[in-house]
């Protein structure tokens, strides 16, 4: 069902709410002369779930991405991206990639059990986690639930390395777990920045800290001696391709010390939801940035092969990945380092109980 809600929406990226595709109905919203626009929409509020999952580190084998495992301590994120890759995993969850993604979340209150009982298995061996490679870890919900803090505080006693990335300014709130783990060579930290247009960042990731909220995390942290890098992602043809170098120069001027940059990517029923997006939003250049997409996924708008579904392909995509490269030496930006896994100590399973050596 794409029902238009867009009057009420505030604070909120998708404009509809598709049927999820395992459905195996479709709906269709009508007015049927009860209730019209003369009416006051409903701020659509945000729902909490649990998450049963019996496990919290996920594994993958992508070559496409620097690390074979991560923990997303929430399903579903509240700074309603548009453009997130992540939504069309809340169907598997029998719910919409549209608002439902951004309004009704799964949490695992046992997240820092489930971790302590993997990290102490006899079979785990230390690797970087990567914290919040699908959903951000730091999303509005995670000030009052402290899900990631309680993560990092175990992965902090552990010395256990791991990498993060957020949209979020929360992040400085750990700054002491990240400032201690940096000192031993155990954290990496990244900034996502999409663009340094205000308005455009509000309507296009909502409730995601603005543009220059971010920067000053980047400085703060940076300040602190806690390794901070700059994501720049997605780059988004014809609409904010053209910020490229200037995200690249405030992020390096604000202590930023690596960078890396992803293309849009536009999976499942992401597809139509940021096509959606544009025509409300940006009407008048809807089609060149649809048109400008498909020129970097051969004729499509995704590509899911391995290898290019992160950079795109075609001359236009090799255009982005040169500009990238040339504004990543000019502004002496330094690959990341890897992390130091030398010292992981594994957690007894009952943290009552005291470590023999």
């Amino acid at each position: 069902m794409k029902e238009d809600r867009s009057d009420s929406l505030r604070g909120r990226g998708a404009v509809s709410n598709p049927d999820n595709r395992y459905d195996t109905f479709s709906r269709e919203s009508f007015d049927d002369g009860w209730g019209a626009a003369d009416e006051e929409p409903r701020r659509l509020k945000t729902t909490l779930m649990v998450d049963n999952s019996r496990t919290v580190i996920s594994y993958n084998e992508s070559p496409d991405v620097p690390f074979d495992r991560s923990i997303n301590p929430y399903r579903g994120c509240e700074h309603g991206c548009i453009y997130c890759y992540a939504r069309p995993g809340h169907a598997f969850l029998g719910y919409s990639p549209g608002l439902d993604f951004e309004s009704r979340l799964f949490y695992k209150p046992d997240a820092e059990d489930c971790l302590r009982r993997e990290l102490a298995a006899g079979g785990y061996r230390c690797a970087p986690i990567a914290i919040g490679g699908v959903t951000d870890a730091y999303q509005p919900v995670e000030q009052r639930l402290r899900l990631t803090r309680r993560i990092l505080e175990l992965l902090h006693a552990c010395e256990h390395p791991f990498t993060l990335v957020t949209k979020s300014a929360l992040v400085e709130r750990d700054g002491d777990i990240l400032e201690a783990m940096a000192a031993r060579g155990q954290v990496q930290v990244m900034i996502s920045l999409t663009t340094l247009d205000k308005d455009l960042a509000r309507r296009m990731e909502p409730r995601a800290a603005a543009p220059l909220r971010r920067l000053e995390a980047i400085r703060r942290l940076s300040r602190r001696g806690i390794p901070v890098g700059v994501l720049v992602a997605p780059v988004i043809p014809g609409l904010t391709d053209n910020e490229l170098e200037r995200l690249m120069k405030a992020a390096r001027e604000a202590g930023a010390v690596s960078a890396g940059y992803i293309l849009l990517r536009l999976p499942l029923e992401v597809a139509d939801l940021f096509r959606e997006w544009l025509e409300v939003n940006v009407p008048d250049r809807a089609q060149r940035v649809l048109n400008l997409i498909r020129d970097t996924r051969k004729g499509e708008l995704n590509q899911t092969g391995f290898g290019s579904r992160m950079i795109g392909s075609g001359p236009y995509a090799e255009l982005i990945a040169q500009r990238f490269e040339l504004a990543r030496k000019r502004l002496a930006f330094r690959d990341s380092g890897e992390l130091n896994c030398g010292d992981f100590i594994k957690p007894a399973t009952d943290p009552r109980q005291m470590r023999l050596l």
